[in-house]
């Protein structure tokens, strides 16, 4: 089977892209080093089919992705300001799941949903309205970041939000031989791939639904960025803005095209420009693609962040631990392979039966917010399963692709602005 695997990851995550890749004769599968399990198919892998194109790998939040800009600004200029302004940031930005924006913009793309080449999207167009310009929960963000040079960015992450959940569900229904518009039924976490076929008409009208979903997650993206400028009094000088969760139709040298399907990959050609974030803690970077064995061999795909550890519940509710039975064995405790353990597990320390599970405490979100603020990080919202100890860190993720890139910028957060604890978002990526 040909896959490419960067990093080390979990078998459940290798499991899920190898069903999507052995789905076609002669797919081609890439798994980034951020990648853990998702829905059907693992965040983080990409699968570059013939003759398909897939609903469930692009996943639900179509065209996630982020957009940084660099200012004219120097953080020295505002630095005294960031607490009033990362208040500003989130007041004036609807975060959260299910939200509106306060703040009613128009744009073309409306236009372009209210007559769209898919009837049921049309439907969609009051909804798409009044959520245009916001920025979801889970994992989105606003970031006010200072680079190596002292030079301030923004930066945002998000997608299509409720439009292009919508979209997915009524194509992934379609898939399965249900009605579009019927309830949504999502199936099972390892749920085979939802396959399409490109030829056929069901296979063109969701390439031009998800191009659509796509030109709505890019212009949300570029008022929020506008209205960050605004808060902020700055003016973008450059820009870098792209999809990690969509599919392109490529060439690869193959002599046929493909349809490259990224799900939480960042695409990264060679001379392609891409930002990367780490957690609420961590560097993040512009990244630049380049002509390599290894970037051919990665269908030119990077990292589109660090890559969970840890899951939502992990975090916010503990997790189960096996503890040694052997009190003389200074209590060891590590992470259990499954929810029973094996008859025969044994403490890899002393050789003793492991007697007992227990729950481990949960993150201390007190603890983090006081340590992003020492490191001069200002967080609005957020919540323990966003914290730096459920993802690995960005250098970890990035080594792994040496080789495939060049870093333009390096820059690190100084306002954090994400959904409350309690809005967490329950679309799948």
């Amino acid at each position: 089977m040909n896959i490419k695997i960067h990093g080390t990851h979990d078998p459940q995550t290798i499991k899920q892209l190898e069903v999507c890749v052995a789905a076609e004769d002669g797919a081609r599968g890439v798994l980034c080093a951020d990648g853990h399990v998702g829905y059907s198919m693992p965040i983080g892998g990409v699968v570059a089919y013939r003759n398909f194109i897939s609903p469930s790998g692009v996943g639900y939040d179509i065209a996630c992705g982020n957009k940084a800009v660099r200012t004219n600004l120097k953080m020295s200029d505002i630095e005294a300001d960031l607490p009033r302004f990362a208040d500003e940031i989130q007041r004036r930005i609807s975060f959260g799941i299910g939200r509106v924006n306060d703040e009613k913009v128009d744009h073309p793309v409306l236009d372009q949903i209210r007559s769209a080449d898919v009837p049921e999207q049309r439907g969609l167009s009051q909804l798409a309205a009044n959520q245009l310009g916001t920025v979801g929960s889970g994992n989105h963000y606003v970031d006010v970041l200072e680079d190596s040079d002292g030079i301030v960015w923004v930066a945002c992450h998000f997608g299509s939000r409720g439009f292009g959940h919508k979209t997915a569900s009524m194509f992934m229904n379609a898939a399965k031989g249900l009605p579009m518009l019927g309830q949504s039924h999502d199936g099972e976490m390892f749920s085979p791939p939802l396959l399409l076929d490109v030829n056929s008409t069901l296979g063109q009208s969701y390439i031009s639904a998800m191009n659509l979903a796509g030109a709505y997650a890019y212009a949300g993206r570029d008022l929020v960025v506008s209205k960050v400028l605004d808060i902020l009094g700055a003016t973008s000088e450059y820009s870098v803005h792209n999809h990690h969760n969509f599919a392109w139709q490529e060439a690869h040298g193959l002599g046929y095209p493909v349809w490259v399907v990224r799900k939480g990959a960042t695409p990264l050609c060679p001379r392609q420009q891409g930002f990367v974030g780490g957690s609420m803690d961590d560097l993040c970077v512009v990244l630049e693609g380049v002509d390599s064995e290894k970037s051919v061999d990665s269908l030119y795909s990077t990292v589109h962040g660090a890559g969970r550890v840890m899951s939502r519940n992990q975090a916010i509710k503990g997790k189960h631990v096996w503890v040694c039975g052997n009190l003389g064995c200074d209590d060891v405790r590590f992470a259990p392979p499954a929810v029973k353990p094996p008859k025969d597990m044994k403490c890899p320390k002393c050789g003793m039966l492991l007697l007992k599970s227990q729950l481990s405490a949960p993150i201390n979100f007190r603890d983090v917010q006081d340590r992003v603020k020492m490191h001069g990080v200002i967080l609005r919202g957020a919540g323990a399963d966003e914290s730096p100890e459920v993802y690995r860190t960005l250098l970890e993720v990035l080594e792994a692709h040496t080789g495939t890139f060049v870093v333009k910028a390096t820059m690190r957060p100084r306002i954090v602005v994400m959904a409350s604890k309690d809005t967490h978002d329950p679309y799948k990526e």
